[in-house]
C-alpha cells in the first residue's frame, strides 16, 4: 500500500490579545526525558515461510488509543482502520465495527477565502483511501472507545467488544446545531461526565454533551482573539474540569473553565496536532511535556516530534505513542 502525503495545513497566525502563560523556550533548551525510541514497533509482520516480510504500511497514521485491558489501537485511512496490538507490537487483528467516510479534509487557499471563512473544505468523491474520515481515536474513563469521522460529521461511542453504541452528529450532514457537526476533530471526557467535542475544521466550537448524548451548549467563534479558534484541533479535560483546547493555526493552546469561559492561553507551542492529559496532570503537547500553567518540562528525544505527531497517546506505565500522517507509529518506551 501507498503512503500518502500530510494533508497541506495554512498557518495563517495573527496577533492574539489576553491573558498568556510564559513564553516556552525553544526546543532544544527543553530538557529530554528518560524515554528511549523502541525500533521495531509494531513488530515486523512474517509471511507463511515464518521469515520477516515488508514493514506494515498504514495509510496516515492519524491517532492512536490505549484500551482498558492495555493494548493499543492505530487509527489510520486504509482499510481496516482500526487495528490492535499488544504493547510489546504483537498483531492482533482488526478491531470495531466502525467505517469512516472517503471524504477529504483539505486546505483552502488564502486567495479563495474570506475573513470569516474556515481555512478547510471536505471534498468528496474518489478519495484515494477507504477511510479518509478517521481523524481521531479516544477511550474514555469508562474503556468505550470514541472515533471522530470528520468528513462525515460524526462522533461515534463504541463499547469495550467494538460495537456501536451511540453517536453524535447527522451523518453526512454539515451543520453548527445541537444535532451537527461541520468536519469536528477531537472528542474529550470532563470527571463530571460530560462529553466535550472539538467542531473545528468548518466550525470554529466546542461543543457540550451529557453522558448519554444531551446537548447542553457550546461555545467559540472564529478569529485570533481570546475564546475564538482558527482550528480547535484538540482538547483535553482536567481533573478540575478545565479544557485546554490546541488552535492549531493560531498556534497556540486556549484554556476554558468547565462552562466555557475563557481563562488564560499558553503562546507560541507550534501547530499542534494532539493534545494528552496525564494521570499526574500535566500534558503531552506533541512530543513536549508542560505543566498546566503552559510551561514546557521535557521533551522526546529527538527533532521534529513535536510538529510531526498527528495522533497520541500514553499507557499506563508512561510510554508514549505517537501518530504520524507518513504512515507511521512512533512507540517511545519510559525508561
Amino acid at each position: 500500500m501507498m503512503r500518502s502525503l500530510a494533508l497541506a495545513v495554512i498557518l495563517a497566525v495573527a496577533p492574539m490579545g489576553g491573558v498568556r502563560a510564559q513564553d516556552p523556550a525553544p526546543q532544544s533548551d527543553i530538557p529530554v526525558l528518560n524515554y528511549k525510541l523502541v525500533p521495531d514497533w509494531p513488530k515486523t509482520l512474517r509471511g507463511d515461510k515464518g521469515v520477516p516480510s515488508s514493514i506494515w504500511n498504514y495509510w496516515q497514521v492519524t491517532s492512536i488509543a490505549v484500551e482498558a485491558n492495555g493494548n493499543i489501537l492505530v487509527l489510520h485511512r486504509g482499510d481496516d482502520p482500526i487495528l490492535e496490538y499488544r504493547p510489546n507490537g504483537d498483531f492482533i487483528g482488526r478491531w470495531g465495527d466502525v467505517t469512516f467516510s472517503q471524504g477529504k479534509v483539505a486546505a483552502i487557499s488564502p486567495k479563495d477565502r474570506t475573513a470569516t471563512m474556515s481555512g478547510y473544505q471536505a471534498t468528496y468523491g474518489a478519495g484515494g483511501c477507504s477511510n479518509c474520515g478517521a481523524h481521531e481515536i479516544r477511550v474514555d474513563p469508562q474503556g468505550n472507545v470514541w472515533v471522530v469521522d470528520a468528513p462525515g460529521q460524526l462522533v461515534i461511542k463504541l463499547n469495550s467488544q467494538g460495537h456501536t453504541i451511540m453517536t453524535l452528529g447527522t451523518k453526512g450532514k454539515a451543520g453548527m446545531t445541537q444535532n451537527s457537526f461541520y468536519l469536528p476533530t477531537d472528542v474529550a471526557f470532563a470527571p463530571n461526565g460530560e462529553i466535550v467535542v472539538s467542531d473545528g475544521y468548518g466550525n470554529a466550537r466546542l461543543v457540550r454533551f451529557s453522558h448519554d448524548g444531551k446537548y447542553l451548549g457550546q461555545f467559540g467563534a472564529r478569529g485570533n482573539g481570546p475564546g475564538q479558534f482558527q482550528l480547535p484541533h484538540n482538547v483535553v479535560i482536567d481533573r478540575q474540569g478545565r479544557l485546554y483546547v490546541a488552535d492549531r493555526d493560531n498556534q497556540r493552546v486556549e484554556v476554558f473553565d468547565a462552562k466555557g469561559k475563557y481563562l488564560s492561553e499558553w503562546d507560541h507551542v507550534g501547530a499542534l496536532s494532539s493534545l494528552i492529559m496525564t494521570k499526574d496532570q500535566r500534558v503531552w503537547a506533541g512530543g513536549v511535556l508542560r505543566d498546566l500553567n503552559g510551561k514546557a518540562v521535557g521533551r522526546l528525544p529527538g527533532e521534529g516530534a513535536n510538529a510531526r505527531a498527528h495522533g497520541a497517546a500514553i499507557a499506563s506505565n508512561g510510554d508514549i505513542y505517537l501518530g504520524l500522517l507518513s504512515g507511521v507509529v512512533e512507540k517511545f518506551a519510559a525508561q
